[in-house]
């Protein structure tokens, strides 16, 4: 009995170092498994801030772009990239559903960082508006400024104009912010509130009432608003962008199979999908597809292309909670299924058809190459087959396209030509489909500088001192590098971003015990009293039949409310003529204070204090604005 035990005793260790072994060995099984069990959204990353907006002279550059290049609707941004409007520039950039920023006139706007839970934009110059109807908790944006930092993490409307002297910043519909001057004083920005800061390196900073609305700011409201307001929101999950555009450029028709799917109107005769823009370089996700159509962004990353009773059409599939983005939803093939006259390679692709999935061609090892069905929630497909979700498809084994079967809607381009020149000047009009090898992994064509930006031609170039200001930061700019294959000997350092000033964090508005303010500025602006809100004037019907009034009624007969604009109060003046009334304090309304009460002096100083500079700021815009309207649609 001894010897047993002692036998046991001694095979103790080995027990427990075989249990060690095997648990370590399950524990890296399971890291080695990782990949496949990785969210799409945590394989694939980020949905980037899409340009869905572009009037007058708009400039875009990208790390690795030979040049700035006129700014193309639906581009992708990736932190690094830089925009510019010239003197009648406007732009907008579409940051989520419900989400945008927007630049007018001689503004330099760029994407400084951009995580799942933090944007970060940089402004040297101009005017940018953030009309922010809503923000995912814990979410934040930051607004670098060569005078201070500001921390967004409430939903509202923001407002920055940043000159030479001055930033000044400026809150609306409850908006909160944060912000941290480059001297390092903090401050929380309290609704309807406009905060000042001038000077350098060490800037004054004072806080006055907002201002009322100007043109721009109006104009702002009103887009949103109609923006919001899509009925294709019916159709498509409510996290895909650009849904609005297309209740304007297409129609949605019910069918059996696909269900709701939306046909694009104006398109030319022997259109196909992915025909009509370019293959641009995207340092996070490779080749990403910019269509030139208004409405082109949500059919391009997300969804399928159905062909329908010869006609084209979008299916969205059905409403998922969360859609991914993808840069393209296409199958590429490449040699030697296509060869030009001269016996070049050339690189060809199909829009992707109902179910059918994507076989990824950028992100890490385990993702690249494996099927994935990006941005869809329906039936899955495979070789015209529908699948079962836990069936583990080989990328092999993917070898049909439903697409390739429709006429001309195979695409191909010399691959000397891919990412260089738009589709329209480069296609191949003639293609062997029965010779078609698909692309199962990363697309061998390395970008050039002509690959970084989609229109060629004339730009407008901010100035130089422009593009030098050095910002405030919470943290460093994106630093990236273009490709660690790309061709850009060409290219020459047209953006020289200087590194910014690092200030601390400034603490959550929301979360400071006692949010501290700058002290109010000094002013003899004092803004005007607001008129009431619009009332609604119901019209009586002809068959209503008269009831007596009740004794509440009855009362109230000798003195009716009055209407017009006698009840809605002063009209609000125009921007240069704000505040021109130094020190007076509008009319008590109807029903206000008594005569006695209103012939006595108020008590202290007047708090509505207006910037000091904000009627000459008003009374240039009015005469910009006198020459011509703003902001068309």
């Amino acid at each position: 009995m001894m010897r047993h035990v002692m036998i046991f005793k001694a095979k103790r260790p080995m027990v427990a170092l075989l249990a060690l072994t095997l648990l370590l060995a399950t524990t890296l099984s399971a890291r080695a498994a990782a990949p496949a069990s990785e969210s799409p959204a945590e394989a694939i990353g980020r949905t980037p801030p899409r340009l869905s907006y572009v009037d007058g002279e708009v400039s875009f550059w990208r790390p690795g772009a030979q040049d700035w290049a006129p700014a193309q609707l639906n581009t992708p941004l990736a932190p690094g990239d830089e925009l510019y409007t010239g003197n009648r520039g406007n732009l907008e950039l579409q940051v989520s559903t419900r989400g945008f920023v927007r630049a007018w006139g001689d503004t330099q706007l760029g994407l400084a960082n951009q995580e799942p839970d933090f944007l970060q934009f940089k402004v040297t110059s101009g005017h940018v508006s953030l009309d922010l109807r809503s923000l995912n908790p814990g979410r934040g944006v930051e607004l670098d400024t060569p005078h201070a930092t500001f921390t967004i993490e409430h939903p509202g409307y923001y407002r920055v104009d940043v000159t030479q002297e001055r930033t000044s910043f400026i809150t609306r519909r409850a908006g909160l912010a944060a912000m941290t001057s480059a001297g390092g004083q903090a401050a929380t920005i309290t609704p309807s509130e406009e905060v000042v800061l001038e000077g350098t390196p060490t800037p004054t900073v004072q806080s006055y009432v907002a201002p009322e609305l100007d043109t721009w700011d109006r104009w702002n409201y009103t887009r949103t608003d109609e923006l919001l307001d899509a009925v294709s929101a019916r159709y498509v999950s409510s996290d895909v962008y650009g849904v609005d555009d297309l209740d304007h450029y297409g129609n949605w028709r019910i069918v059996q199979t696909y269900g709701p799917v939306w046909v694009p109107e104006a398109v030319p005769t022997g259109w196909v999908p992915y025909s009509t823009g370019k293959w641009i370089w995207d340092p996070h996700y490779g080749w990403t597809w910019v269509d030139t159509a208004p409405w082109g962004w949500a059919p391009y990353h997300y969804g399928r292309w159905v062909f329908v009773e010869d006609h084209w059409a979008w299916a969205p599939g059905p409403v998922v909670v969360r859609p991914a983005y993808a840069p393209a939803l296409v199958a590429f093939f490449s040699a030697p299924g296509i060869r030009v006259s001269v016996g070049a390679p050339a690189v060809s692709w199909v829009a992707l058809s109902w179910g059918e999935p994507l076989v990824p061609w950028w992100g890490r090892v385990g993702f690249i190459g494996r099927p994935w069905w990006a941005a869809w929630g329906g039936p899955r497909v495979v070789n015209n087959v529908v699948i079962n979700r836990t069936t583990v498809v080989n990328v092999t084994n993917v070898t049909i396209y439903k697409n390739v079967g429709v006429q001309n809607a195979v695409v191909a381009v010399p691959q000397d030509h891919f990412g260089r020149r738009p589709v329209q000047e480069a296609r191949i009009t003639e293609v062997d489909v029965h010779r078609l090898e698909p692309v199962r992994g990363q697309l061998r064509v390395t970008p050039e500088a002509s690959s970084f930006v989609v229109a060629s031609g004339r730009a407008v170039r901010p100035p130089d001192a422009m593009v030098s200001r050095p910002v405030v930061a919470t943290r460093p700019l994106a630093g990236r590098p273009v490709t660690p294959r790309a061709k850009v000997e060409n290219a020459r350092a047209v953006v020289s971003v200087p590194p910014p000033r690092i200030v601390a964090t400034p603490k959550a508005a929301s979360t400071a015990v006692t949010p501290p303010r700058p002290p109010l500025g000094t002013s003899a602006l004092e803004r005007a009293r607001r008129p009431l809100p619009p009332r609604f004037e119901t019209m009586e019907r002809p068959e209503a039949k008269p009831v007596a009034p009740r004794d509440s009624e009855r009362r109230s007969e000798a003195a009716p409310p009055a209407r017009g604009p006698a009840a809605r109060g002063p009209e609000p003046a125009p921007p240069g003529e704000r505040g021109r009334a130094v020190g007076s304090v509008p009319e008590p309304r109807s029903g206000g204070r008594s005569a006695e009460r209103a012939s006595k002096p108020l008590p202290g100083e007047p708090a509505n204090r207006l910037f000091p500079g904000r009627a000459e700021t008003g009374a240039r815009r009015s005469e910009s604005e006198a020459t011509g309207e703003r902001g068309g649609r």
